[in-house]
């Protein structure tokens, strides 16, 4: 089994770390900081209580004053770059947001993202002063720096994995929605999948308003393209109407269904948790002008109150002239991941094309 990505602290990285912060400033008591770090509860913290453990006790033992701490850090920041790093901007989030500390503490997060990450730290200022922050947004969305113009997009997504939410753009995403303009056809890839990552959030609550930026921005620009079509993956996935027609994706004419024959089988139909199946399926798109499908199977997960949940795999995405026969497998395993835990009962597997059930099957789970 792999080592949890919170050992990577440990008293080497702690020891490490401290001899950069004693090479620019001689009073830090290395052996009293790593002792703080690593009390008797350090075991059981997890990553995120790690990094902010860490940030927390470095205020105690750098300067005092805010200023002079971060002089310290910046002093070091050269060499002290990537994700194991992301306790210098949670320093500046613990020990910066008195308001006399506002333009020192914007500055730091600037220089620091660029060497790990800003993207959660900025989030506390956001949730104190939302529109004095999105204004630095709106600075950060112009930089020069690929790092700085991402933590204008990634630091005010509603929905940030690891980070605290912001109900504020939850009810009304308006004030994000300019950061993005200004971002939406960036140079840098690393910006245009934060962009989309944004629109993705905000379609999970204001859908209305991603289909329309969507149906604005389609065809400006090969890069704004790419934004929209990833940014929409969640819509295409619940098979929204207005989106599936951005992308051009087959619709039913009238009477006349998608397809004119589908199966759907699941090979052993009787399965204990943690093996696995073989789903086949085969279908025939209705004869006439070539139909850009989208083929998934979904799955009705039982959860641990007897309820269900879909969730939906890709099979394919392509364009195929009409009358095509398309057929495949798939393998689908039921071990239980950090995302999912399975649970005994029938569940129902159904074929999608575009959206619409054409097929389905049932696998019983049992323990």
């Amino acid at each position: 089994m792999p080592e949890p990505l919170k050992a990577m602290y440990n008293e080497e990285f702690l020891r490490e770390f401290s001899k950069k912060i004693v090479s620019v400033y001689s009073s830090f008591e290395t052996d009293k900081f790593i002792a703080t770090v690593m009390d008797d509860t350090w075991d059981e913290l997890e990553l995120k209580a790690r990094m902010r453990r860490i940030a927390q006790t470095l205020g105690t033992h750098l300067p005092d004053r805010y200023e002079e701490a971060l002089d310290v850090l910046f002093a070091i920041d050269e060499s002290c770059v990537g994700f194991p790093y992301l306790f210098f901007p949670d320093f500046v989030e613990v020990f910066g947001q008195a308001e006399e500390h506002w333009e020192l503490s914007m500055k730091a997060l600037e220089r620091f993202t660029s060497k790990s990450s800003a993207e959660f730290a900025v989030r506390s200022f956001l949730l104190r002063d939302p529109e004095r922050m999105m204004s630095q947004m709106m600075i950060w969305a112009k930089h020069s720096d690929e790092h700085v113009r991402r933590l204008a997009s990634e630091g005010s997504r509603p929905r940030l994995p690891w980070g605290q939410a912001l109900p504020m753009f939850k009810r009304d995403p308006a004030p994000v929605l300019p950061v993005l303009e200004l971002l939406k056809a960036d140079p840098s890839l690393y910006v245009r999948k934060s962009v989309a990552n944004n629109l993705n959030d905000i379609a999970k609550d204001n859908l209305s308003v991603v289909v329309d930026i969507a149906q604005r921005w389609k065809g400006e620009h090969p890069h704004t393209d790419w934004i929209v079509r990833h940014g929409c993956r969640t819509l295409i996935r619940k098979s929204v109407p207005e989106v599936m027609a951005l992308f051009g994706y087959a619709e039913s004419d009238g009477a006349t269904s998608l397809t004119s024959m589908a199966s759907l089988t699941v090979e052993p139909s009787v399965l204990t948790i943690g093996g696995s199946c073989e789903l086949h399926y085969e279908l025939r798109i209705r004869e006439g002008d070539q139909a850009h499908l989208r083929i998934e199977y979904g799955i009705d997960f039982v959860k641990a109150g007897g309820r269900t949940s879909r969730k939906s795999f890709l099979l394919s995405d392509k364009t195929v002239p009409g009358g095509s026969l398309l057929k495949g497998t798939r393998t689908h395993r039921w071990a239980d991941l950090t995302t999912r835990r399975h649970y005994p009962g029938e569940h129902q597997i159904v074929l999608l094309v575009n959206g619409r059930e054409v097929a389905s099957t049932i696998l019983q789970l049992e323990e």
